[in-house]
């Protein structure tokens, strides 16, 4: 049996006996328990009332956080002349087309986000395989797709971040540092939920948001009370 150490101990006890609270007091509870020695991510888990075997209820969308991530986004544009240029100029870490597809080929994939002018889908389709399981596929659904490549850069690098319902029905995502002002990262919780709540596929019976917690990188998680992660 794994050994659980003095923080963790710890963290468990001031969670414990605590469910169901409100966006403030979770975000400020996990920031007391956050004990590691780097910047901890906010995490957020929302178990939707989906099955996403069926093509209609399917929860895929993006979000622009208020706040930003806190994380550094290394983003890759496939794009030719002109928009190669644009896409440099907006600042993104990677850019081509032929030569990008080899580099991702060859097993070198160093980018967090990866965009493309229509153009070159054709080219880009061949990395399916690759690109997809790592949620890396551009895709016009949520802005990675686009003739506008200097601002999916931006908006990359902005703090966007996309979401896609798995097959349990869970969504994660990481919403900001933990070392965030506390207003600032309840404004990111709810700005990703009402995300959520918008992207609610027609297909989807019953009650959609079921359940949705919060947890540090390396801490316990706490389910929130649903009413108080609405906006205002």
């Amino acid at each position: 049996m794994a050994k659980i150490g003095k923080r963790s101990k710890a963290a468990r006890l001031a969670f414990e006996g605590k469910d169901l609270i409100s966006v403030e007091d979770a975000v400020k509870l996990i920031k007391s328990a956050a004990s590691a020695k780097f910047d901890e991510t906010l995490e957020i888990a929302m178990n939707l009332g989906v099955d996403p075997r069926h093509a209609d209820q399917m929860v895929r969308g993006v979000v622009q956080l208020p706040n930003g991530t806190g994380k550094t986004v290394r983003v890759a544009v496939f794009a030719r002349g002109a928009k190669a240029d644009e896409a440099k100029a907006a600042g993104a870490d990677i850019v081509g087309a032929e030569d990008l597809l080899e580099t991702i080929q060859g097993g070198k994939i160093e980018f967090d986000r990866c965009i493309a002018t229509p153009d070159m889908m054709p080219l880009v389709g061949r990395l399916g395989k690759i690109l997809g399981p790592r949620n890396l596929m551009p895709n016009p659904k949520v802005g990675t797709v686009t003739m506008d490549v200097a601002g999916a850069v931006g908006n990359a690098k902005g703090g966007e971040v996309q979401f896609k319902v798995e097959k349990a029905g869970v969504i994660h995502a990481g919403i900001g540092k933990v070392s965030f002002d506390e207003a600032k990262l309840a404004e990111n919780v709810r700005a990703f939920v009402d995300a959520v709540t918008r992207a609610k596929p027609a297909g989807a019976k019953g009650t959609y948001l079921k359940k949705v917690s919060l947890s540090s990188t390396m801490g316990p998680g706490v389910a929130l009370d649903l009413a108080s992660t609405a906006s205002a």
